[in-house]
């Protein structure tokens, strides 16, 4: 504290904040109701009922967010979510199949869960990953079966390949693959190798073997000698492109037919007549060689409920009155669940009385490894179900891990941006109007060690680039940009808990609604712990608008709450009313061209100007000169007496206590009034709202 006070005593930078008024028009416009919200996520066991009390319910409302979006963790996980406990299996008899939840309405609902799924291909998923690949469990009774709404009974259109993947733990001499097939199997399929350095190298390309051509298999063991001499590869992959069409015995259900089914796959190499089998087998993903799949069949059993991922009851949320009598951002699944589960949570959300206008299909698409075209294939069937419900509801997403979406270990020749070619194959099906809305997700930096001062300076530039990239693989210029999900990183550390995390998540949402985005979700809108999740040298740290005590009952604010009310109570007027959002800049810059001193400004429906101010320098005060100009060059200024907010290191100070660590000081924003005419001292590393009238 004693050194940052020196840094308040040293003389500011000049600058100048000039807000632009020339085009006549604002860059954009918004209304708080529907533009500023937090997400809910799904959560650990026993967790939900720890975090919906009451007293945690109004610790969240207070920052000020209207606006809810319901984040579908099951879909991460790879599980088909239950959103009702109560609902009815395709086969009955043995509580399997496919499920579908009721759509009557019935007791509230206040928790549900995610089923594993049994034929699952994947060996890791982006929720706690603790599952595994049935393609090397070493069991050759269990299987994994790809997704039988890619057929063509369902697509009403040509069947795409599946594939299956295995990376090795390192390059290694193949020439010969094992396959055991289940029920349907692969007629043609054939067996490749990557020639690329890993599995994002833009010169890498798919290779069949030699041998690897196979048509007319009849399924079983198959033991395939793919060359005659050994090629070195870490990545094997097997395509299919025809199936038997064959059930297993007894089967009722036609989707038991559809698609392909592995048990077990070795590749390896031949010595001395016997098969030397380089992928590890084992029930977890410590033990397995990695698997990816193109898909994955959401069949299930009841007994396999996972009581350890819980997703809040939609009765809770709602009635909790997180959702403040607004329409909740609805999720449902696509990559693990059907069209008739999705379309029974519409009748069923309709019944319960709850408005409704947006449903998000599927989370994180891109980070599943599935191809694009796959993805929009499932997307229309969800949407078309949605829509037969109620055709008015806008369909949108995917939710993407990040704005650039490339794809993972394209084939030659092969267009790599994944947005671009998920969006071409929508237009193909003539279905570019189900996508309402384009979703994704904004954690700007994986690494949250290192020059967070750099990292803050250098995020104008990257979000700038990230909205140009979703426009140029063809996002149409006139379609709503939302982000799902926002936050410093997604993986958790002591900056997240810092003032750092107050100046981002301004900057997140200021920069994004002036470049004209519609909706941003606050991701850690839930009272949470500090926690160290990705890097040793990160500290302890977590997304999160309070933190909680050995409880789970929100006591200490945090950054992300204090920048939330500023945003919500000070920068903009609570309610509905259209805002506008005029460009403003600074004019000072660093010695790479950015600017310490970030501007958003906007007109607020009582006639009011307000100026968010965001100083990145986090050795240097700042002192703002505030002027607006409009088409003529003519300036002016604020008149009379003007508010200012300023949240900055004299009102949070964090103590660095591992799993122990919490704030030692927590303070709101300090609020003071001056002449609108005097410069606005900016403290290093702060956030300063300005709000006043123009001069005549």
């Amino acid at each position: 504290m004693i050194a940052f006070l020196a840094l308040l005593a040293a003389a500011p930078v000049a600058d100048r904040i000039v807000v632009d008024l020339s085009a006549g028009k604002p860059a954009n416009t918004f209304r708080p109701d529907e533009a500023f919200g937090g997400g809910l996520d799904g959560t650990g066991r026993g967790e939900v009922a720890t975090t919906y009390t009451p007293h945690n319910v109004a610790a969240m409302r207070q920052a000020g967010l209207k606006k809810i979006s319901y984040r579908l963790r099951t879909e991460l996980g790879g599980q088909a979510w239950h959103w009702n406990p109560e609902g009815r299996w395709s086969d009955p008899a043995h509580a399997q199949g496919y499920w579908t939840s009721d759509d009557k309405p019935g007791a509230p609902i206040l928790l549900s869960h995610g089923y594993d799924l049994p034929r699952r291909g994947m060996t890791n998923d982006n929720a706690n990953n603790n599952g595994y690949s049935r393609l090397d469990d070493g069991d050759d009774a269990t299987f994994w079966k790809s997704n039988p709404y890619l057929d063509s009974r369902y697509t009403h259109a040509p069947a795409r390949p599946q594939w299956l993947a295995a990376r090795l733990d390192a390059a290694e001499e193949i020439d010969t693959a094992r396959l055991v097939w289940a029920t349907p199997y692969a007629i043609d399929y054939q067996v490749q190798y990557w020639t690329g350095a890993d599995d994002w190298d833009p010169d890498g390309r798919w290779v069949t073997f030699p041998h690897g051509d196979i048509r007319g298999a009849s399924g079983g063991v198959a033991l395939l000698r793919l060359a005659d001499a050994p090629i070195r590869t870490q990545m094997v992959r097997v395509v299919m492109s025809r199936g038997s069409n064959t059930a297993p015995e007894g089967s009722t259900d036609v989707r038991d037919r559809l698609g392909y089914a592995v048990a077990e796959v070795g590749f390896g190499r031949m010595e001395d007549g016997r098969f030397v089998d380089l992928v590890r087998k084992g029930r977890s993903r410590e033990t397995q060689t990695m698997m990816r799949v193109s898909s994955t069949d959401p069949w299930h059993r009841a007994v396999d409920l996972n009581r350890d991922l819980e997703q809040p009851g939609l009765d809770l949320v709602v009635r909790s009155g997180l959702t403040n009598g607004l329409p909740m951002m609805l999720p449902v699944g696509a990559l693990y669940d059907t069209p008739e589960n999705a379309a029974a949570l519409i009748r069923w959300y309709k019944r319960r009385g709850y408005p409704l206008k947006e449903v998000e299909i599927g989370e994180e698409a891109d980070g599943q490894y599935n191809s694009p075209e796959d993805y929009a294939a499932l997307y229309v069937q969800v949407a078309r179900a949605v829509h037969a419900v109620d055709p008015h509801l806008v369909t949108g997403g995917p939710s993407l891990q990040a704005a650039p979406a490339d794809m993972w270990a394209s084939a030659a020749g092969e267009d790599r941006s994944w947005t671009r070619r998920f969006l071409r194959a929508l237009d193909d099906q003539g279905r570019i109007a189900d996508l309402g809305f384009f979703s994704f997700e904004r954690y700007p930096f994986d690494d949250v060690c290192g020059r967070i001062d750099e990292k803050l300076l250098d995020h104008d530039a990257m979000l700038d680039r990230d909205l140009a990239r979703l426009r140029a693989d063809g996002v149409p210029a006139d379609m709503p940009l939302v982000i799902s999900e926002y936050g410093f990183s997604a993986y958790s550390g002591r900056v997240m808990s810092e003032i750092p995390a107050a100046l981002l998540n301004a900057d997140i949402v200021g920069r994004f609604l002036t470049k004209g985005g519609k909706q941003a979700f606050l991701f850690g809108y839930t009272p949470n712990q500090p926690i160290n999740q990705h890097q040793a040298c990160a500290g302890y740290g977590n997304m999160m608008t309070w933190q909680t005590d050995e409880n789970g009952q929100a006591k200490w604010p945090s950054p992300t709450f204090q920048a939330a009310r500023l945003l919500t109570s000070a920068w903009s007027q609570p309610g509905n009313g259209l805002h506008q959002v005029w460009p403003a800049a600074s004019t000072v810059r660093d010695d790479k061209g950015r600017a310490p001193v970030a501007a958003y400004a906007v007109k607020r429906p009582d006639g009011q100007w307000a100026l968010m101010l965001v100083n990145r320098d986090a050795q240097a005060a700042h002192a703002a000169s505030l002027a607006f100009r409009d088409a003529n060059g003519k300036e002016r200024r604020l008149a009379g007496q003007v508010d200012v907010w300023r949240y900055d290191r004299t009102r949070y100070a964090w103590k660095d206590d591992g799993e122990n660590s919490r704030p030692s000081l927590t303070l709101p924003a300090l609020k003071t009034r001056q002449d609108g005419r005097r410069d606005v001292i900016l403290p290093p590393w702060s956030l300063t709202v300005v709000r006043g009238r123009l001069a005549p």
